[in-house]
Formats: C-alpha cells, sequence, structure tokens
C-alpha cells in the first residue's frame, strides 16, 4: 500500500548518508505531507498508492507555482530552489502524458457519450480523469474537453 512512502524512506537514509541536504530536505517534505493526509480527517489511515501518489502531485505543482511567483519577483535562487525540489519529486511521479495521447483519450471519452454537449462535460472530464490518474494535470484535462465540445 504505501509505495511511494516506502521508496521515499529508502531514498531519504541514502540521501542522508550521501549528505544530500537538498534531497533530504526534499524527501522529509514529502514524508511529512504524506503523513498529515494520513491523520487527515475523523480518524487516521493509512493512504492508497492513488492517494500518495495524488499527494506528490499536489507537492510537485505547489513548488511549480512557487518558483513562478519567485522568478516573478526577481528572487532567482529561491526559484530554482523550488524547481529543483519539484523535478526531484516528480521523478517518483509516473511520466505525465503528451499532448497527442491527452488529445486521444478526450476524443474517445468524447465519442462515448452520444450527443455531448457542454452539459456532459462534468461527467466526460470525471471519465478522463479516471484513466489519466494524475499523468495529467486537471485543468489541462477540463480545458480539453472544453474545446473538443465546443
Amino acid at each position: 500500500m504505501a509505495e511511494f512512502k516506502d521508496r521515499l524512506r529508502t531514498d531519504l537514509t541514502a540521501a542522508m548518508k550521501a549528505k544530500d541536504a537538498l534531497t533530504t530536505q526534499t524527501l522529509r517534505m514529502a514524508m511529512a505531507a504524506i503523513a498529515n493526509e494520513e491523520v487527515a480527517g475523523k480518524q487516521a489511515r493509512e493512504l492508497s498508492a492513488a492517494e500518495e501518489q495524488a499527494v506528490l502531485t499536489r507537492e510537485v505543482r505547489k513548488r511549480r507555482e512557487s518558483a513562478t511567483v519567485y522568478a516573478d519577483a526577481g528572487r532567482a535562487e529561491l526559484a530554482e530552489k523550488e524547481t529543483a525540489e519539484a523535478d526531484l519529486l516528480a521523478a517518483y511521479l509516473p511520466a505525465p502524458l503528451s499532448e497527442d495521447e491527452l488529445d486521444a483519450i478526450v476524443a474517445e471519452e468524447v465519442g462515448n457519450v452520444p450527443d455531448a454537449t457542454i452539459k456532459q462535460m462534468g461527467l466526460i472530464i470525471k471519465a478522463v480523469n479516471a484513466r489519466v490518474q494524475g499523468r495529467a494535470e486537471g485543468s489541462v484535462v477540463a480545458a480539453k474537453v472544453k474545446a473538443a465540445l465546443s
């Protein structure tokens, strides 16, 4: 079940032995995010692999957004640090879908709905997201579905 957590833990140990400060700090942060998610809610639970992947995806997105904000503010050193952390965490996630692959999945799901209109957009987005499972951002999926229905 704790596929990502176990891999993070072993890589954290290796990073600590290698005295790699950036990797150690980033992996600790990722493990803390997973632990926080496990205890969120009414009672503690163990996350599934998909939930752990969602947490890591969220952390990568946070880092990329922070890097953009820092770069816009003229803080290049902080932007580089955030980008390095995002790249390190992205290595634990499955490879993202290419534009063509995503377009094909969207076209197939739109074709599965008879007389698809903008009213079925939510249904189609849900079906596409189920198939891509974290390999494409939700905003990109929504934009592609909306474009396909227009």
